[in-house]
Formats: structure tokens, sequence, C-alpha cells
């Protein structure tokens, strides 16, 4: 199924309603923009609601795995309602529908998380006992890890409402990733942690693009803004998730990086109370950036054993 996109044949790209998935949309229709020398009427923006988004009184962990942010999505894209799909990678299942591919990813962004209180500086300023609020098991067990003095509990919504949250007393700090606080312009209220602190969600920071595979037209479209780096160091860190079974809800972190033509990927696997981490580091050549992510997945379930997540 190949469309020619114009003015009058515009590209629907869908899109999650969160500011900041919306900012992510926008990007992705100015990237399409410039390298096409295209007016904003050769595009619209179509808002799915999803699972995800719909659910807020429940941990993800308890209304299932990825895909809480993408099913709707991917439905529609089947449907042929949309003709391509924003997603952040970070909430994408590392299996696709048959008939849909992700073969473009947009430059990407600080990878970092983002320490947000409006008392303190640092994890380590927490005072014993501080509540801290975070909806992300990664987190929680990094930071129960750290810290396990601390006081956790669920923290869901978008940007606005979690800083919502803070003024309202509700926890005493949370955590955002960086990237966001950066597309939607609120990089000042973050304190940036280093990733041999805390080492961020596979694909954290990453903009990627779904299509239906028999679409050559937005192929075609989609290849000028396509970012080959982004998408070799993403495609570790999925493979990675992948030999895990990575989901919501499991602790996992992992970072691909480029130096030249060595790929270096860091991973960890953390039980959820924090109690044990397996971790490990592996390297090799960009080309071979998936069986890397996928022998280092291995290699940590391996160490963690049956039931290590339970």
């Amino acid at each position: 199924m190949t469309t020619q996109y114009s003015i009058d044949a515009p590209l629907k790209i869908g899109t999650r309603g969160s500011p900041l998935a919306l900012a992510q949309a926008h990007e992705t229709r100015s990237r399409l923009m410039a390298a096409h020398s295209l007016p904003e009427a050769a595009f619209t923006i179509e808002v799915i609601q999803t699972t995800g988004d719909a659910v807020q009184d429940r941990p993800l962990s308890e209304i299932g795995g990825k895909g809480l942010f993408t099913k709707e999505i991917e439905q529609a894209l089947l449907d042929g309602r949309i003709d391509i799909a924003v997603h952040s990678m970070k909430d994408v299942a590392t299996v696709l529908p048959d008939a849909l591919v992700i073969d473009c990813a947009l430059p990407r962004e600080d990878v970092r998380d983002a320490f947000i209180s409006p008392k303190y500086g640092a994890i380590a300023e927490l005072p014993q006992g501080a509540v801290v609020g975070t909806s992300s098991l990664r987190r929680r067990a990094q930071l129960l890890a750290m810290r396990p003095d601390l006081k956790l509990v669920e923290f869901r919504g978008n940007v606005q409402t979690r800083l919502r949250k803070l003024d309202e007393g509700v926890a005493t700090a949370t955590f955002l990733a960086c990237a966001g606080l950066r597309r939607l312009g609120n990089f000042e209220l973050a304190k940036p942690i280093e990733t041999d602190v805390m080492l961020p969600a596979c694909a954290q920071g990453a903009v990627g693009i779904e299509r239906r595979k028999d679409d050559e037209a937005a192929q075609a479209l989609l290849a000028p803004i396509h970012d080959a780096e982004t998408f070799t160091r993403i495609s570790a860190e999925r493979a990675f998730l992948k030999e895990l079974d990575g989901s919501c809800r499991t602790p996992i972190g992992g970072l691909a990086e480029l130096d030249g033509n060595t790929l270096r990927f860091r991973g960890e696997i953390i039980r959820p109370d924090g109690t044990t981490t397996h971790a490990g580091s592996w390297q090799g050549p960009p080309s071979e950036a998936t069986r890397i992510g996928a022998e280092a997945g291995i290699e940590l379930r391996a160490k963690g054993g049956e039931g290590f997540f339970a």
C-alpha cells in the first residue's frame, strides 16, 4: 500500500496526547518539512489515547508490560487511520506487529535521568526516610540499592502532573528523563544524574518512527531524517531487553555508546527490592550492535537465575 503524500493527501502522524509526545510529533513534522521543503499543511497530527494514558490510578506494572503507550497507536497504523507513529522508544515493545517496522530514529537526546526536588540537590542530600515518588521499577530498585532507608511512593502522570505533585508535597523528590525536560524546555528544573550512578532505561531519550512495512512512500519520506548512530545504539539496548523479556515489570538499565569504531554497552539487572544487582560491560564493532546487546542479556539472565525479578 503506497500513497504519495501532499497537501491534498497529508501524511497523518499518530501520537499520544501528552505535551512531551506532542513535542516529539512536532519535531518529526518540522524535520520532515525541512528535509522535503514541504509546508505544514502536508501533515496532520492525530492524537490517540493509549491504555497507559487512560489508566492513571494504578502502577504500570499492574496493568501490563510494554505496549501500554503504543498498542492503540499501532492499531491505528494497521487500520490505515494514520501513516506513521512517533514513539518514545523506551515505551516500545521489543517485538513489533508483523506488518509494522521501525527503521527511522531521530537524533538521540540526553540519556540521563534527572533528580527533581524543590528542596534538595542530589540523592545523597535526602534526609533519612525521605519520601520519593516514582512509577519506574528500574529507578525504584536503583534507589533502594543506594538508599534502602528511602520511602518510595507511586508517582504516575506526565511531566506537568508529577511536578504538581511535588509542589503539593506528595513527595520530597522525583525523577524524570533529561530528554523529556529538554524537549519541553524545562531543563532548568533538572539536576542530571551521571550514567555511572544511575544507568538509564534502554532507549531512553530516543524517538523512533513506526510505519507499515509495505508503505514505500513513507519509507522514502522518513529516510532523510533517520539518525544511524542513534539507531545502532538503541538496537543494542533493545536486543539486551529482548533477551531479558524486559517490560515495565522488570528493573533493567542499559546504555550503548559509540566511540569511533567501538560500541560499548553497559547493562544491569536489579532485584525489585534493590538487594542484588548484576551488571557488566561489553564491546565490539557497531555493525554487531544487536549481537552485543543480546549477548549481554543472555549473560546477565544466567547470572540472575530463575525468578530473579520476582
